[in-house]
């Protein structure tokens, strides 16, 4: 679509733009026509009229005079106010044609409830620019398609924007999602970035353009596994008398205070948006706030020599933090980082920079504030290793932070572990990992139940006991009451049937959502995390979450996603989500018993033919050794 040139009288029909806007605002057809992006319509505020396929106003022909009205008076922040406003579905009632469709819708808005989402108004869920849909105007027709889809169809999602609906068949996935894709030689952050002001992709994270985000509460447990398995590696089996320091409460940061001190430990965190502080404080993730770096630094030494279990939040640039730690001679017991390191534009605050002053840069110099990020990564992971050297147990928590600091040339980068290699990779040589639900009544009740089944169902499992008892005391519901829990090879079937004859018995009032993290045993190849160090060197061979996504979609579960980037960046990671419904149909349950058996195998199979031997005795115990069955 050719956008005429709408009260922008310095540029003519055919003129290169350059010096009179930012490289986001536009682009150029192959015939010299100037396009206006979506990125530069919000800019701007008010809509230009020439009913353009980019604009978030909704201008139409048709009804021209209301349109003028909405945007005479529309600012682009009560555009943004109605999707914030948007209110999860919940009860026995549905809109849709089946609840696999309506699952779908709930989980939507669920991902963008203002008590989940971080800037719901934007779309943005979590993780910089992580987004559950590209535009308000993509958002609403997603809902009109779900609520239109038979229960033979399958709606197709490219990039947060629905495109298609085509006939498959009852047992086939309602929805598959592709998020950020981009041809390997131009999967770059700038490619990325144009097309994105162009209106062509959006950044789906993980569980955010995949619909399955629950909150903080949907990485507590990986996040408290982690700890828990630091404590037993280094520390006799718990954090107490421990400090562990850290930067980033967002989305995925906001877990690490409570992991920590349900592993009885003292977290200290930074993190420059008192406004996350807040939020974690106000779901009791996080128990004390202050803005002096020595006002934190000394509740913490007091709280560890007193032995009490008690979590820190400095309204501060975690590198301030880090050397303030080193000028006073103080050395964390344990130290990582969060911060949404792998977006240098949106996700990463440069040191010396307040955040209303970052604000104005990201805006008016992006490639300024960029520079200045990875300066400032270089820094902070240098201090991290110097810490590493006076004796703190330090490791990379996925935010490739490493990655962006060996880029400018920080050579011994990668002298700490990242967490999966460190303690995460024996569980998922079991098929272990990040196994979540939601109730879609709304009902706390209803998770209540599953709790019962699943203490029920692993007697045996006493850290699975001692989590869901802690998790029902300690983690407040965010959106859908939802729960999560570490399940591996065989259980995640066992659990998944379970939960659907608890629908089907009434004993919970409405479906179970049945997700996972992206960050799972087969979903992703990620050679900066969670395919660090692989036995065989495969870390960056990416063939395994796209058969991840392939036998899902052939098992039948009830969406399917591949992204691109996730927690690391562009060009760093490819992988693979699912989610299932357990209705209390019978065909609900042949679904779930092959989707939730073969979803694991993926990751166990993948270890195994990686060469590690926890992974090839777990494949021979499920029988998925593949030469075994062959002899």
């Amino acid at each position: 679509m050719i956008l005429f040139l709408w009260n922008f009288a310095p540029l003519m029909y055919g003129e290169k733009p350059e010096d009179k806007l930012d490289k986001d605002d536009y682009y150029l057809t192959e015939e010299g026509y100037i396009v206006f992006t979506e990125a530069y319509h919000l800019k701007r505020g008010y809509c230009c009229q020439s009913n353009c396929h980019h604009c978030p106003y909704g201008f139409n022909k048709t009804n021209k005079k209301e349109d003028k009205y909405t945007m005479e008076n529309t600012t682009t922040s009560k555009e943004k106010l109605v999707i914030s406003k948007l209110k999860t579905p919940t009860g026995t009632t549905i809109s849709c044609k089946g609840w696999l469709q309506e699952a779908a819708l709930r989980m939507l808005h669920n991902n963008l409830d203002p008590a989940v989402a971080e800037r719901p108004e934007d779309l943005v869920v979590y993780g910089g620019t992580g987004k559950a849909a590209r535009n308000p105007e993509a958002f609403h027709l997603i809902v009109k398609a779900l609520k239109d889809l038979s229960n033979d169809e399958t709606l197709i999602i490219q990039s947060g924007k629905a495109v298609g609906i085509l006939p498959t068949h009852k047992d086939a996935p309602r929805v598959i999602i592709s998020n950020s894709m981009l041809v390997p030689h131009w999967a770059t952050w700038e490619k990325f970035r144009e097309l994105e002001a162009k209106g062509l992709t959006m950044y789906g994270q993980m569980t955010a353009g995949s619909w399955i985000y629950i909150g903080s509460q949907g990485i507590v447990q990986g996040t408290y596994e982690t700890f828990g398995e630091v404590a037993r590696q280094h520390f006799g089996g718990s954090l107490k008398n421990t400090i562990s320091v850290t930067g980033g409460l967002g989305g995925m940061g906001g877990a690490q205070p409570l992991a920590i001190t349900m592993n009885e430990g003292v977290c200290l965190a930074a993190e420059v948006e008192e406004w996350r502080i807040k939020k974690r404080l106000d779901t009791k993730y996080l128990d004390i706030m202050t803005h002096d770096i020595d006002d934190g630094i000394d509740k913490a030494i007091a709280a560890k020599n007193e032995g009490k279990a008690i979590s820190i939040g400095i309204v501060c640039n975690v590198i301030d933090l880090l050397e303030r730690l080193m000028e006073r001679g103080i050395t964390p017991d344990v130290l990582t980082d969060q911060t949404s390191a792998h977006d240098a534009l949106v996700g990463y605050l440069p040191q010396r920079i307040s955040v209303e002053e970052g604000k104005v840069l990201r805006e008016a110099n992006p490639e300024k504030y960029i520079q200045l990020s990875l300066i400032s990564m270089v820094r902070h992971t240098g201090l991290m290793i110097e810490l590493q050297k006076r004796g703190a147990i330090t490791f990379d928590y996925g935010n490739n932070l490493r990655g962006q600091a060996f880029a400018q040339g920080l050579k011994n980068a990668f002298d700490f572990p990242g967490f999966v290699p460190a303690y995460i990779r024996p569980l998922f040589c079991e098929g272990k990992g990040p196994f979540r639900w939601a109730a879609l009544s709304g009902d706390p009740n209803d998770i209540y139940e599953t709790d019962k089944k699943i203490l029920e169902l692993f007697p045996e499992n006493k850290g699975l006991e001692r989590w869901i008892k802690m998790a029902q005391d300690r983690i407040a519901f965010q959106g859908l009451p939802a729960r999560i829990c570490w399940l591996g090879q065989g259980d995640r079937e066992i659990a998944g049937l379970a939960f659907n004859e608890l629908v089907a018995s009434g004993k919970v009032k409405a479906p179970i959502v049945i997700g996972r993290d992206h960050l799972d045993t087969g979903s992703v190849a990620s050679p900066n995390r969670e395919t660090e160090a692989m036995m065989d060197g495969s870390d960056a061979i990416a063939d395994w979450p796209i058969l991840n996504a392939l036998i899902n979609t052939a098992g039948g579960a009830s969406w399917v996603s591949v992204h691109h980037g996730g927690g690391v960046g562009i060009g760093y990671s490819i992988h693979a989500g699912m989610v299932i419904v357990a209705d209390g149909t019978a065909d609900a349950a042949i679904r779930l018993k092959r989707v939730l058996n073969n979803d694991p195998a993926m990751g166990v199979i993948r270890h195994a033919d990686a060469g590690y031997d926890i992974a090839k005795d777990t494949a021979r115990k499920f029988r998925l050794d593949i030469k075994e069955r062959l002899k």
